[in-house]
């Protein structure tokens, strides 16, 4: 429990420095990373439409509204919705007859999502605290539920499945991008990873993260993006030998980013 609330406080204070700053430097495909100048999960939000500059923090590591069939008229929720990048996507598949509600836990993204909202005056979206392992939503309240790289930074992710499970209608849905292993990653690459790109550290294997979304009693679950997470040479040369290298660049093993969905029936 105390290891648990180490995490979510790092992650915490995190999210918050960079809400305050508004720079693009964070663990999750920061175009502006200090370290490697690279960038290493962010998907292009710019085409799409109801996308926000001044909301898109490059916090990503999809676009999980690409394949969330969200539909006129719907409710959608957004969870670690950040300054407000998916909600305000999702707001224009939903319509203006449609609702959409961001969830973050970090007081000053709730904050700079609503300085947000304020300048774009939209009637059905609104910005709330909580936490994703015990949501403030009532049971069989929404459509659709979404989230971009934030549930590998959950601790209890079976209990954040069975949340979003909770609050969802029967016949809805999730669709969610986040950060999972394939294979045994050496330690020291996996640290690597760590610092290069944070999201990583509460990553698990992908067969674990399918299996704990169908016992929380999700059908039909399928994995409708798959993109491979590269690491900079200069890094995995510092921890891998040659035959390790080989083995990373088949992509046998490695950091990998998926968009998932699954349904309650």
């Amino acid at each position: 429990m105390n290891e648990q609330k180490n995490v979510k406080e790092i992650v915490k204070e995190k999210y918050a420095a960079i809400a305050v700053s508004s720079a693009r430097k964070c663990c999750c495909g920061s175009s502006n990373n200090k370290i490697v100048n690279y960038t290493i999960m962010k998907d292009n939000y710019e085409h799409l439409e109801g996308y926000v500059a001044e909301a898109d923090l490059g916090l990503g590591c999809g676009l999980p509204t690409e394949f969330a069939d969200i539909k006129k008229g719907d409710i959608v929720i957004d969870l670690g919705s950040g300054a407000g990048n998916d909600v305000f996507v999702a707001r224009a598949l939903a319509g203006d007859e449609g609702r959409v509600i961001g969830i973050d836990f970090t007081d000053e993204m709730i904050i700079k999502a609503n300085y947000n909202l304020d300048r774009l005056g939209y009637k059905n979206v609104e910005f709330k605290f909580g936490e994703i392992e015990d949501l403030p939503v009532e049971e069989n309240f929404a459509d659709v539920v979404v989230s971009n790289c934030v549930l590998n930074l959950v601790p209890d992710k079976q209990k954040a499945f069975d949340e979003i499970f909770r609050v969802l209608k029967s016949g809805g849905h999730f669709c969610v991008s986040d950060i999972v292993i394939k294979g045994e990653l050496h330690q020291g690459l996996k640290e690597s990873a760590e610092m290069y790109a944070g999201c990583v550290a509460g990553a698990v294997q992908q067969e674990e993260y399918i299996r704990i979304i169908g016992k929380s009693g999700f059908k039909n679950i399928e994995i409708k993006k798959n993109k491979t997470i590269e690491l900079p040479d200069e890094v995995l040369t510092k921890h891998l030998n040659k035959e390790q290298m080989k083995e990373y660049k088949e992509k046998r093993t490695g950091i990998f980013s998926i968009t998932v969905v699954g349904y309650k029936s």
